[in-house]
């Protein structure tokens, strides 16, 4: 673990000189506590220098290079404060939510059955999100482990975030792109209030050019917090248990609408023909599992 915590603050410091780097390393390794833990698998235990310095060096490696999922992962993690017990609040409150922090569910390609999926019937929620996987070229498997909260529970909550996020695409009908993410980023900090939702929020848009930083603004944004600020906590969510339930039926649940329209990569004709691909390959699979032998 003390690797793991090493590795990140070299990677926050990169720019740094190699003597100014060695210095603030030993220092740092000097100012953890030696009884300090890791309280669940993945954990990194941090001192208050520690958790400081993690927190200007992903915030600057961040911004400089929004590629960096690790410090974008890191920085979401160090600066969450309180935002992360009010969710946890948020999730104890509803009958849903309290299943998942009972459950503790993952979103990955290894507890999602994406065939499944895929043979469900159109407008449904797994067919839905499926699709969107197909059109917009991802898969759930990116997210970064959390490592440096140190309550369990509310690592989990982090780690739900971020398994979740492909769902709020998928709901709102947003592609993988910089505009659409800054938009995104709107909408979750008025809806789950994570300060690192709102630090994307505020300077991600220096990266775009005049006129997309302007419709971002004048379309984007108002959308954004009106729906992201009315919906209901989108953290209380079993997305996994509503995968038959109609994409419509739960967006008007939830208050939710969909976003301006998104410039996007691939036509939805193509990634619908890949998912029913898809779901005819698992059909054809489970056809010839179930044909007695030759």
């Amino acid at each position: 673990m003390q690797n793991i915590a090493k590795s990140s603050f070299v990677n926050c410091l990169r720019l740094s000189k190699p003597s100014v780097q060695r210095s603030v390393i030993a220092f740092s390794q000097q100012s953890r506590s030696t009884s300090s833990k890791p309280n669940y698998e993945g954990h990194v235990p941090l001192s208050w220098f520690q958790t400081g310095l993690l927190t200007v060096g992903s915030a600057f490696m961040a911004i400089t290079n929004p590629r960096r999922g690790d410090m974008v992962a890191a920085l979401g993690e160090t600066t969450a404060g309180p935002s992360l017990s009010w969710l946890r609040d948020q999730m104890l409150g509803s009958a849903e939510g309290r299943k998942i922090l009972k459950e503790r569910p993952r979103v990955n390609s290894s507890t999602v059955t994406m065939d499944q999926l895929a043979q469900l019937p159109d407008g449904t929620l797994g067919k839905a999100y499926v699709t969107w996987l197909e059109r917009c070229g991802v898969t759930p498997d990116t997210r970064e482990p959390v490592h440096y909260i140190e309550d369990p529970e509310l690592a989990y909550v982090m780690q739900r975030y971020r398994e979740c996020h492909d769902f709020y695409h998928c709901i709102c009908n947003m592609p993988v792109n910089v505009e659409s993410e800054l938009a995104l980023k709107w909408f979750e900090f008025a809806n789950l209030g994570l300060p690192m939702t709102g630090l994307a929020a505020l300077f991600g848009p220096l990266r775009l050019t005049p006129q997309k930083r302007a419709r971002l603004f004048s379309e984007y944004v108002p959308w954004a917090l009106k729906c992201g600020g009315s919906a209901k906590s989108l953290i209380t969510v079993y997305w996994e248990e509503r995968w038959t339930q109609n994409v419509e039926d739960i967006k008007k649940e939830l208050g939710i609408w969909d976003a301006p329209p998104a410039r996007w990569s691939r036509p939805l004709s193509e990634a619908k023909e890949a998912a029913e691909r898809r779901a005819h390959q698992a059909s054809e699979g489970a056809s010839n599992l179930k044909a007695p032998n030759a």
